[in-house]
């Protein structure tokens, strides 16, 4: 299983089309992968693309991208191709986990790949985890990300209008317009069944924050392992508030609240036989790891994830 080290430096705002993440989009781009799980680059590019997707070819690009941003697909070495990771193959290829894009743990997983890993969605890794205010407007928000961008785009110019796009994307797909013209922005974005961003009247958004009934423990942990190994891999231990409040961390890209955060951490060592460990000493509250593959673990409690 691959580990994606989000990388602050390669910031990218484009890709999409303006097209939020629809939910069969990411089964698309894995359906068109051969016997060796190897999709050429012309897939997405030829003229036959639009026949292949049934979908236009603006939309074509966005699944492209969105494949690639949930870490479903990667460039092979020749840069002709895309392979299907691991957890793409596990999840929507044939016999997986959840094929038909179903099943709310994918949604979760996609989430995280977006928000919490962000290596090509640094917009929405800005919004959970560099915005602060819990309730904010769209026009508030522009040039919060304006000036965070200029910060991790080392030299490369953006324009307002680029950012502005990637903010409406990216909110749009958390909360869709209530009325639409258009039949393919009616569709209900994949992410917005997460619950987790609300609009409370035209323009001005607020998180929910709290407990989230439909991600499992076993997604939480598999995500407290992946910001372990790409944000801490050298701590023997993490403490609460680095789970709960850091940036990248399950309790900040999941907003979940603090005794949810604390719920889930109790309960580490049982579905984890121990290999992680909760301890409250003397007001020190932390996690503790014991010495073992993080990798084959992560991909055991991705798989407990679709079991619960």
């Amino acid at each position: 299983m691959t580990m994606v080290q989000a990388n602050r430096t390669d910031a990218h705002f484009s890709g999409h089309e303006t097209f939020p993440l629809r939910q069969m989009w990411l089964k698309k781009a894995v359906d068109k992968a051969d016997a060796s799980g190897r999709i050429s680059k012309d897939t997405f590019a030829s003229e036959k693309a639009i026949a292949y997707f049934g979908v236009g070819r603006n939309m074509v690009a966005s699944i492209r991208h969105w494949a690639l941003a949930c870490d479903v697909i990667a460039e092979d070495e020749s840069r002709r191709n895309f392979d299907l990771t691991e957890d793409g193959k596990s999840i929507f290829g044939a016999g997986g986990l959840d094929p038909y894009s179903e099943n709310p743990v994918t949604t979760w997983y996609a989430h995280w790949c977006l928000a919490g890993r962000g290596s090509r969605s640094t917009t929405w890794f800005w919004l959970f985890n560099s915005l602060s205010a819990q309730s904010f407007s769209r026009d508030e928000a522009l040039p919060i990300l304006t000036k965070y961008a200029l910060t991790v785009a080392n030299g490369k110019k953006l324009s307002q209008a680029t950012l502005s796009r990637d903010l409406d994307t990216c909110l749009r797909g958390y909360a869709p317009r209530s009325a639409s013209s258009s039949v393919e922005e009616a569709a209900e974005p994949m992410l917005a069944e997460l619950g987790l961003l609300q609009e409370e009247r035209k323009g001005v958004f607020s998180f929910r924050r709290g407990p989230k009934t439909t991600l499992p423990d076993a997604m939480f942990t598999w995500a407290l392992l992946d910001f372990w190994a790409n944000h801490r891999k050298a701590e023997s231990s993490l403490s609460f508030e680095a789970i709960a409040y850091a940036q990248g961390s399950p309790g900040r890209v999941f907003k979940l609240d603090e005794e949810s955060v604390a719920e889930r951490l109790f309960s580490l060592a049982d579905h984890t036989e121990g290999k992680l460990r909760w301890s409250d000493t003397s007001g020190l509250r932390q996690v503790h790891r014991a010495d073992f593959d993080s990798e084959l673990l992560m991909e055991r409690m991705l798989r407990k994830s679709y079991d619960c």
